[in-house]
């Protein structure tokens, strides 16, 4: 039986649990501090919504209406799944580092999507009470290889190093974007959490795109299969932005809950129905000109 989480230690220790239960090497760890991380905000006041111009929300209880706190925790939960699932999907490829170099960029990449789902966990347990504490523990119950992560793009074994190139170039930009909308967010604590979030994120993207371009330009693995991997990842990327008319993406906004990727540079009016959409538009862009 689970052992029940009251507040952050509990929750610690049931991540060192977790750690080994999915059998991560964890003395590659060695030396590394999980801790959160809060940034600053360029703003203190909400920049986009219903709420424009009022106070960021520092304190749950801030949060104007119920279903703006629910609707926060949504967003905040499955931003954490992704980041531990992302761990389990990768876990066997330390065994087959194809160099030390290699070894020690998975493992930084790794830890940093362990620190990341830590973050996602702290605001949980600190902020949204007995709901947040539960949240917090079925993180670390799910379990990518059995099906149980919230998304299926992180219900998928990264295979090989082809593979975890490929992962790290299309599904990590995936979360870059998610990290910079989820960076507008009228709630302070998840707003923060973002600035360390996406310059650690910034080394995933180029680990994938550095490790494509060193594959390519060796020319020993054919191109078709090396498109045979995008086939297999970036239709997956596409369907983390959600469906199109979501009305969910639309509350979200209206709320002030999660703006647009270029929410602090685009002059226009939101296109409330179509976010999802606008959002896939700007990814499928940036990773066409990576390509």
């Amino acid at each position: 039986m689970a052992p029940r989480i009251n507040n952050f230690d509990d929750w610690i220790d049931y991540f060192h649990q977790w750690q080994q239960e999915i059998g991560f090497p964890t003395e590659l760890l060695e030396g590394f501090k999980f801790e959160a991380k809060y940034g600053s905000v360029p703003t203190s006041e909400i920049p986009f919504g219903d709420y424009k111009g009022e106070k960021r929300w520092s304190k749950l209880l801030e949060v104007p209406d119920q279903r703006i706190r629910d609707a926060l925790q949504h967003l905040i939960v499955y931003q954490g799944d992704t980041e531990f699932g992302s761990v389990e999907q990768q876990r066997r490829l330390a065994a087959t580092a194809p160099s030390d170099y290699d070894l020690q960029s998975l493992v930084r990449v790794m830890r940093e999507e362990m620190r990341h789902g830590w973050q996602m966990c702290h605001i949980l347990v600190n902020h949204f009470g007995y709901s947040g504490r539960v949240e917090a523990q079925k993180q670390l119950e799910r379990r990518s290889w059995k099906g149980t992560r919230l998304l299926n793009s992180f219900n998928v074994d990264v295979d090989n190093w082809l593979d975890f190139f490929v992962y790290t170039e299309f599904i990590d930009r995936d979360g870059k974007f998610q990290l910079k909308m989820l960076s507008h967010s009228g709630f302070a604590p998840l707003a923060a959490s973002m600035g360390p979030m996406l310059k650690e994120e910034a080394f995933h993207l180029g680990t994938g795109h550095t490790g494509l371009k060193r594959i390519l330009k060796a020319g020993v693995i054919p191109v078709e299969t090396v498109q045979r991997y995008f086939n297999k990842w970036i239709p997956t990327a596409y369907d983390l932005f959600g469906v199109d008319g979501s009305s969910s993406a639309e509350w979200s906004y209206v709320w002030g809950l999660k703006g647009r990727f270029d929410e602090d540079t685009n002059p226009m009016p939101a296109d409330k129905p179509n976010l999802n959409e606008a959002a896939r538009v700007l990814y499928c862009d940036d990773i066409t000109n990576h390509i």
